[in-house]
């Protein structure tokens, strides 16, 4: 069973050194999960003393208002023979046998943590002591609860201490040793009151009643200590801490111990309680119900363990492993990464991932819409038909239909189809963009490399800039086909009787009149609609060929071709990674390393078994 304190004792240590200390993070935390037993009680409630009590050894600072500023996890190791030392997990390399030097040096180490002011940490001070005189266990102890601050303390160092508390006590594996003065009215007790709101069927809390050698004459402790007063599932133990004039005096530890078992022994009043009365018992007590919580919880903590190690190792492997040394190694990788995120922008074009059908919206509606905004009819009204046929015939009137009319009618009309065809490109362009930066924010091992990152997208964007003007000039050229050469059949299949204009016999003056350039004007209509209905289907195909086409064919084509031109230096730097994800990495692999440090001692304690 004393395997059980040392495997706690090992993974608490681990949990401290590898910055685990129970606070809420993004990283898992095994050490909430380990049982522990919190010291709680409020200043000069002889929680110190008590403590001494346990070890026999004087170690803690000492002083007035708030000594306690930083959690003290305090274990213990009995060793069968030897002289006694401590040590200190901020210290692994020095052993400390004179304990006047220990109490320095917790008083030293909070400053560091906290500096010279008076205010608290929640980073724990880890020291193990080894003696033959102590059981095997393990204790936080936690700063003194208080209800006013002292000078250089701020205003909310109460409720900061109180956080403190709650957060090492309302964890479920913790067990709460409330020290209590028996001088003090018990109601009044602020380790009973605040074990009390997490704790209020008294499961987890152990009672210890300090100063009962100091109550008044005529009272006794008796009903408190009998579980009459405030019952608890364990009994309260009560304890005779050495005197302020004993400490002073230096009075030796083992010596304090005997005169505590006398007072009990030879008491009318705690006779009948005495063999579970004094420090001594305490401790054992503790020591042997710490280890049958522990072995109670063993089990869950394995399965935390391995549900933890699994989790870590799935965000370890989707942050990506270390960058090849060799420029082979991180050409191959560059390249690979390539090929992913290509992969996905295609899953976007194919409608595997969202994106694709705003292409095909832009053909299906906006493109169209564009068309009917031409207003071609405004366009082919009675007086511009006028205009441009009477400007087309010049000096020489038309003989018998106005061919130059009708061209530079059509011609005037198809150019404006322009606009809309440019718009058609640019649309699907910036679709085309937007999945690119989509693509890339989707590639997680991009997200490793902000350098690589940035000019993988600047290589996509000027690819599709090309593509984008390749399809500007082959859509253009659609419309400009049409503006050069007129459809002939559509004419020849027009009526050529003597009422639209076939008669010659005809005045100049009767061939302008509005019934003549009516028909005119509606026969360009017809043709301009039809040629719209021609570019309508051929634009998309064109933009497809020339942009969706060659982005899913050839995007970073021109990127790999400059890539086989760089120094290994070069891709060196492509591939620096984001601080923010080696942190991050740095602080998954710590905490693997904790769970994994853990999985092995678990498993070493079983086999033992």
């Amino acid at each position: 069973m004393e395997n059980l304190i040392s495997l706690v004792n090992k993974l608490q240590q681990a949990c401290t050194a590898l910055g685990d200390h129970g606070e809420k993070s993004a990283l898992p935390t095994l050490w909430d999960s380990l049982p522990a037993i919190a010291v709680v009680g409020g200043q000069s409630s002889g929680k110190s003393s008590v403590l001494e009590s346990i070890v026999g050894k004087d170690f803690l600072p000492r002083g007035s208002g708030i000594v306690t500023r930083r959690p003290l996890v305090l274990q213990l190791h009995k060793i069968d023979e030897g002289r006694e030392y401590a040590e200190f997990l901020h210290l692994p390399r020095k052993r400390f046998t004179d304990f006047v030097a220990v109490r320095k040096e917790i008083s030293d180490e909070t400053d560091r943590e906290t500096g010279r002011s008076k205010q608290i940490s929640t980073v724990p001070i880890h020291l193990s002591i080894f003696s033959p005189n102590v059981v095997n266990l393990t204790m936080i102890d936690l700063p003194g609860l208080t209800k006013v601050a002292v000078d250089g303390q701020s205003d909310n160092i109460v409720q900061d201490i109180e956080s403190m508390v709650r957060s090492y006590i309302e964890k479920p594996n913790s067990l709460i040793l409330a020290v209590s003065p028996a001088n003090q009215d018990l109601a009044t007790s602020d380790a009973i009151k605040i074990s009390r709101e997490v704790d209020p069927n008294g499961e987890r809390t152990i009672g210890v009643l300090t100063k009962i050698d100091l109550m008044d004459k005529g009272t006794d402790a008796v009903d408190i200590l009998e579980g009459k007063s405030y019952r608890l599932q364990f009994p309260w133990i009560g304890v005779v801490n050495r005197s302020q004039a004993d400490i002073n005096k230096s009075v030796d530890m083992i010596a304090a111990r005997r005169r505590e078992r006398e007072y009990f022994a030879s008491s009318a009043d705690y006779k009948h309680l005495s063999h579970r009365m004094g420090s001594e018992h305490l401790g054992k007590m503790l020591s042997k119900h710490l280890e049958t919580v522990i072995k109670s919880r063993i089990p869950g903590i394995q399965s935390l363990i391995n549900q933890s190690i699994a989790e870590l190792e799935s965000e370890l492997n989707r942050l990506g492993r270390p960058i090849a040394a060799d420029a082979g190694g991180k050409l191959y990788m560059i390249m690979e990464i390539c090929r992913i995120f290509d992969q996905i922008l295609k899953e976007h074009l194919d409608g595997v991932r969202s994106g694709g059908d705003k292409v095909y919206n832009v053909f299906d509606n906006q493109f169209p819409a564009a068309l009917k905004r031409l207003q071609f009819d405004k366009h082919l009204s009675m007086e511009n038909v006028r205009k441009l046929i009477t400007e087309a015939d010049g000096y020489q009137p038309h003989l018998i239909a106005p061919e130059q009319g009708y061209r530079r009618l059509i011609e005037n009309s198809l150019v404006s189809i322009r606009g809309p065809a440019e718009a058609a490109v640019d649309a699907v362009h910036a679709i085309l963009k937007d999945m690119v930066h989509r693509s890339i924010s989707e590639t997680a091992e991009l997200r490793q490399y902000p350098t690589l990152r940035v000019e993988v997208g600047n290589a996509a964007c000027e690819s599709l800039d090309r593509m984008r003007e390749e399809s500007k000039k082959a859509t253009l050229k659609l419309v400009d086909m049409e503006c050069s050469y007129l459809t002939v059949d559509f004419f020849r299949k027009l009526p050529q009787d003597i009422e639209k204009g076939g008669n010659p016999t005809h005045s100049i003056f009767d061939r302008y009149n509005d019934s003549y350039l009516r028909r005119i004007g509606t026969t360009v209509l017809s043709y301009v609609n039809m040629v719209c209905g021609t570019l309508r289907n051929s634009i998309p195909k064109s933009i497809v060929y020339c942009q969706v086409r060659e982005a899913k064919r050839s995007l970073l084509d021109h990127f790999f071709a400059e890539l086989g031109k760089k120094e290994p230096k070069q891709l060196g730097s492509l591939l620096d990674e984001d601080p923010a994800v080696m942190e991050r990495r740095g602080a998954l692999a710590k905490r693997l390393e904790l769970y994994r440090s853990a999985q092995s001692e678990i498993d070493a304690v079983a086999w033992a078994k």
